[in-house]
Order: structure tokens, then C-alpha cells, then sequence
């Protein structure tokens, strides 16, 4: 650790901490905090060996706080704090400056190396050397595309897998040429950002084996490719191992599509932890009634205020950073049809998040995939706002593919109009059959084999008595 530090009002943007000069840029948006405190801390210590207070004179611009630091080792950790004085309404504007806050563009998390351990997390500093060799998108037309959804960790947990890293970005490259042979295009990875897997105290109801949030839908951090996942525990080891595992993928002529849920988070409803949005802003980044309640319409406890414009703009920095960044191909939007909702939940007939997205030009060749429901009953295969832009899990396909198989009756017209593409749902919004994902099965409700084994749930094992 360096002997003295040198700090500088900073820059408002880029957000996050970014390498500048000599040092390092931190910058973080806050419309409703009065004090700012950064946090920075030595790995392993519980507490701060620093903490600096910034100046709402000096290192604020607008709603973004800042401030430039020289002097720190690579591998310090930071965290924010904030607090608002005076509070007209803790219920609405929840600042706590005894939490130490999560940046939401950090790049690098650490804390969750370790599977399955509930451990904090704090932020690490960007570290950018990665050799891409000449890697360049495929751009495999969607038309041509063929997509096999998989879950890094458990796709190659299990002995029987074979690799030498089980669970891991670089123990997946292992099986590309498995991949290779069914055919497929493109793999769609289920959740690979930071996620809190250990917060939940739900347990077998046979063995009595504490669960887990295995599949990772309860995010944490945007930005910050999983530390469990990868093969070495040292921080910040996750995102050059996701570059590794893209550029092998990409060799192979596979695209990586990335299911990510910006529906929620997982702070969750205002019982649960605070961890980075709620203490930041809550009133900006969630959807709350007068009373500070948290709208649910994505059935995990709060909603992601998605077009309020600084919301807006953290999905598409996002976006922007794991395309220009990481190299990824394509995103599957969970419960996407939550960004269609203003800010009092009502559906919009134009939504601006998805009107940008659709004419981004860091995205123009990027495959946006809508999963067009959510989980408060509104439901848009077919009307999903698209600009023509946009494809769409075609839950109609599922559902009316399944129903024919079961010899369920007058279901030839029907699937007759899914195996055309389903002109009678895409062409008037001037979409064809490209735009229509179809499929089967998928991570939700029975795999295949169970589809064509049982006539009813068996979930006993997650201790959800089938109400899942």
C-alpha cells in the first residue's frame, strides 16, 4: 500500500472507477444524498483504512459525486457510503450511512470467490490487460441462429462432465466441441453476473441440505462477471476467464448471448438487505408507491425503475460494456415486458428504454431477445414494443407445440401458423419469422425429459410443495 495518497475533485463521468492518469477516477450518482463518504479498504479487513468525505462543493457535478485518487495499490477495494440530512420520508428515500454501498457499474466484485458462502462483497479496482488476438463478433444472422441455453456452473459440475475446471468459465470451453457437434450457433449462459446464491435459508426437505439461489436471477452487480465461476480464486480472476471462454466460444464459431434481468434486484422488498440501489437512491432506481412500498411485478419483491432516463442510461452502459468490453453477442431480456412499465407500472405505449435500445448504435448488430411477459399478468408475444428490432421468445410456440404433442384436439391450425414463423403474430408490427425464438422447453417449468414422463409437478426437493 502506497505511503500517502493524492486526491483531486475528480470527473463526473465515466461512472464507476475508471484508471486516469496516475490514478483513479471514482464517480457515482446520488440526486438525493446530502453527505458522501468513499470507503476504501485493504483485502481482508472488515473495516476502512480510509475514508474520504466528499464535498458537495467540489466533488459533485449535478447528481454525480466524484473524486480522483492517486496512490492506491491494484488491489484496493472500495464501497460508498451515504446519508441524506435532513430526511422528509425514510419510507421513500432509505439512506442508512452505516452500509457500506456496492458502485453499480464496478467491474469487479470481490468477496464471492467461494460458492455457496454468504460473504460481503466489495468493489474492486478495473484491471484491463486481456489479449483478444483479433477476436471479432460473428454476427451469425438470426435466421440462421440455433440457441442452447445452458447454466455455466451446473453444465459442467457434475464429474461425469469430465473437465479439469468443473463449474467454471474455463470448464465449459471444455465441452465446445460437444457443442459443436449438435449443431448449435449460439450458447445463451443463464445468469453470469454477481448474484447472492446464499440468501436463502430454505433447505431439502428429504436431506435436510441448506439450498441455494442456484440459477442466479437475483442480481447484485450488472457489470461484474461472477467470481464463482471462475477457476481461480484470486480477485478479479472472473473477467479475464469470461474474455478467455468468449474468445474460445468465438474461435469455434459460436456466439454468447446473455440472459440478464433487469427487472429486479436483489435487495427485494423493504425487508431485505441493503446492498448498493436501495441505499444509493431508492426513489430513482425502484418503482414505489406514496408510501414507499415496492411495486412487485416481477414477482421477487421490488422492480427496477427501468425508464426513469438514469435508469435508461445504467441498462445501456451496461449493455455497452459487456458488448465493447467483453465481446458478447446477444442478450436475453428477463421478464422484459417489466421495462415496458412506467414509473406508476402502467405499460407504455412506446417505451423509451426499449426504443433506445432498439435504435443503439453500439447494438445495431447485437441480438436483442425478449422474453415478452411478466410476472404481474402482462403478457406481449406479438406486441412486445420491437421497432422492428426486437425477437421474442415465442411462449405461443411452447404452448401450443406441447399441447399438440399431449393430442390435445384442434390444435392443427394453430401449429400450422407457429411452424410458418407465426406470421399471425409478427408481420403486423413488420417483423418476420426471424424475430420468433422458438422453443420447447427451458430453464423454467420441466426439462424435456420430464415433459414426456409426468402429469404433474415433482419440485418436492426444492421445498416449495410445488408452488413453484
Amino acid at each position: 500500500m502506497a505511503a500517502y495518497l493524492c486526491v483531486d475533485r475528480g470527473v463526473a463521468l465515466p461512472l464507476g472507477a475508471t484508471k486516469a492518469g496516475k490514478g483513479v477516477n471514482f464517480a457515482v450518482f446520488s440526486q438525493h444524498a446530502t453527505h458522501v463518504w468513499l470507503a476504501l479498504f485493504r483485502a481482508g479487513d472488515e473495516d476502512p483504512w480510509e475514508e474520504i468525505e466528499l464535498s458537495p462543493a467540489t466533488n459533485r457535478t449535478g447528481h454525480i459525486w466524484h473524486v480522483w485518487i492517486e496512490g492506491l495499490a491494484e488491489d484496493t477495494l472500495y464501497a460508498w457510503r451515504m446519508d441524506m440530512r435532513p430526511n422528509p420520508n425514510p419510507a421513500i428515500h432509505r439512506f442508512n450511512p452505516s452500509v457500506y454501498l456496492l458502485d453499480p457499474y464496478a467491474r469487479v466484485l470481490v468477496g464471492g470467490e467461494d460458492w455457496g458462502v454468504a460473504a460481503r462483497r466489495l468493489c474492486g479496482l478495473p484491471r484491463d490487460r486481456f489479449d483478444w488476438q483479433c477476436d471479432q463478433p460473428l454476427n451469425t444472422p438470426l435466421e440462421e441462429t440455433i440457441i442452447y441455453e445452458l447454466h455455466v456452473r451446473g453444465y459442467t459440475r457434475h464429474p461425469s462432465s469430465g473437465v479439469s475446471a468443473p463449474g467454471t468459465y474455463l470448464g465449459l470451453t471444455e465441452k465446445i466441441p460437444y457443442l459443436k457437434e449438435l449443431g448449435i450457433t449460439a450458447v445463451e449462459l443463464m445468469p453470469v453476473y454477481e448474484f447472492e446464491e446464499a440468501d436463502t435459508d430454505r433447505v431439502n426437505p428429504f436431506t435436510g441440505e441448506r439450498l441455494l439461489n442456484f440459477w442466479g436471477y437475483h442480481p447484485i452487480a450488472f457489470f461484474a462477471p461472477n467470481a464463482s465461476y471462475a477457476s481461480s480464486r484470486e480477485p478479479g480472476a472472473a473477467a479475464g476467464e469470461f474474455k478467455e471462454m468468449v474468445r474460445r466460444f468465438h474461435e469455434a464459431g459460436i456466439e454468447v448471448i446473455l440472459d440478464v434481468v433487469f427487472n429486479h434486484t436483489a435487495e427485494g422488498d423493504e425487508r431485505g438487505p441493503t446492498l448498493s440501489f436501495r441505499g444509493l437512491d431508492n426513489s430513482v432506481y425502484y418503482l414505489l408507491d406514496s408510501n414507499g412500498r415496492y411495486l412487485n411485478f416481477s414477482g421477487c419483491g421490488n422492480t427496477l425503475n427501468c425508464n426513469h432516463p438514469v435508469v435508461r442510461s445504467l441498462v445501456a452502459d451496461c449493455l455497452h460494456y459487456w458488448v465493447m468490453e467483453m465481446h458478447v453477442d446477444g442478450f436475453r431480456f428477463d421478464l422484459a415486458s417489466i421495462l415496458s412499465r412506467g414509473r406508476n407500472g402502467e405499460p407504455l405505449p412506446d417505451p423509451p428504454l426499449l426504443e433506445r435500445l432498439a435504435y443503439d448504435p453500439v447494438l445495431a448488430n447485437t441480438k436483442l431477445i425478449a422474453e415478452a411477459w411478466d410476472a404481474a399478468g402482462l403478457y406481449q408475444v406479438g406486441t412486445f414494443p420491437a421497432w422492428g428490432r426486437w425477437a421474442e421468445w415465442n411462449g405461443r410456440y411452447r404452448d401450443e407445440v406441447r399441447r399438440f404433442v399431449r393430442s390435445d384436439a384442434g390444435l392443427a391450425p394453430a401449429l400450422a401458423e407457429r411452424l410458418k414463423g407465426s406470421p399471425d403474430l409478427y408481420a403486423r408490427s413488420g417483423r418476420t419469422a426471424h424475430h420468433s425464438i422458438n422453443f420447447v422447453t427451458c430453464h423454467d417449468g420441466f426439462t424435456l425429459a420430464d415433459l414426456v414422463s409426468y402429469n404433474q409437478k415433482h419440485n418436492e426437493a426444492n421445498g416449495e410443495d410445488n408452488r413453484d
